[in-house]
């Protein structure tokens, strides 16, 4: 086991472990810490604790200090100056006349570098662009394209629930979702209604996905044949996937029925393979462009 603590330097961003060596450092405390970047000034979401050797990434860097007063002020500068370099950038853009959209803008903490971030259909020439601004900063300068998950978790916003993006409040990483989601939890699959402000399929897909899995095995599928407790037989109509019940159609005195039954009272065969739904060239062509991460 190694003892680490748990930093995260942006909003929202990937965690990153450290070691908090014989500091007392609790969550919430910020920190200064040695990256890849050079040197960052990051805030504790994990206390300190024993972690797993293997989930650990070899060397493990150790927490240099935990921030003083001067380097809250120097962050709260640094913030400052993103906003200027904002501006800066959006106007050498339009100079250079690069089809281009500005997102974000973040400075190291020891001012060694900037990264501008940036959405674009195609690859762009910025290296013009990138010499302008090597000269107005005199700092290392990056451009990072990146994808409209990451600009929609960057900006934020509100999604058609009504509730703030899970990408810009709580999601550290994007996971994998996929149109089979949206299949098995019945939902429509009209691309306006299943994809996000970012126009990729809704991240929350993924948050049910399990337990409409398990659910959907104790289920018939729509169009099945099935035995009733009364002795009926009869073709199912209809599923209710939450509440585990199934709309039946039924012969009764030779007249057609639709009865509604708990899952447990009826007897069929092992739920089989959905069948596939048929869609046009265009339908199947949207769909398949929300599943694209960029």
């Amino acid at each position: 086991m190694t003892r680490v603590i748990g930093v995260r330097f942006r909003n929202v961003g990937k965690i990153y472990y450290f070691s908090p060596k014989n500091l007392e450092i609790k969550s919430g405390d910020h920190v200064i810490v040695e990256t890849a970047r050079g040197v960052e000034y990051g805030s504790v979401v994990l206390a300190p604790r024993d972690v797993e050797d293997e989930k650990v990434v070899q060397p493990l860097k150790e927490v240099i200090r935990i921030a003083n007063t001067q380097d809250d002020k120097k962050e709260e500068t640094n913030r400052k100056k993103e906003k200027e370099a904002f501006r800066i950038c959006l106007k050498k853009i339009r100079e250079h006349s690069l089809n281009m959209k500005l997102i974000d803008v973040e400075y190291t903490f020891d001012n060694n570098k900037i990264l501008f971030y940036f959405t674009a259909d195609g690859r762009i020439d910025f290296r013009e662009l990138v010499k302008d601004l090597a000269s107005i900063f005199k700092t290392r300068i990056e451009l990072r394209q990146i994808g409209v998950r990451d600009e929609t978790k960057i900006l934020g916003g509100i999604g058609i629930c009504g509730r703030p993006l899970c990408c810009h409040t709580y999601l550290s990483e994007f996971v994998p979702v996929s149109i089979k989601m949206a299949k098995e939890q019945n939902l429509s699959l009209n691309p306006t209604k299943i994809s996000g402000v970012c126009g990729r399929l809704m991240c929350c897909l993924k948050n049910e996905e399990e337990t409409y899995e398990e659910l959907n095995k104790k289920l018939p599928n729509t169009g099945d044949r099935v035995t009733t407790s009364d002795g009926l037989k009869g073709e199912v109509q209809s599923v209710n996937v939450l509440r585990q019940l199934v709309k039946v159609i039924v012969d009764v005195e030779d007249e057609k029925e639709i009865r509604e039954y708990p899952a447990s009272e009826l007897k069929f065969k092992a739920r089989q393979k959905r069948e596939k739904i048929r869609l046009s060239d265009e339908e199947m062509k949207a769909l398949k462009e929300l599943e694209r991460d960029k």
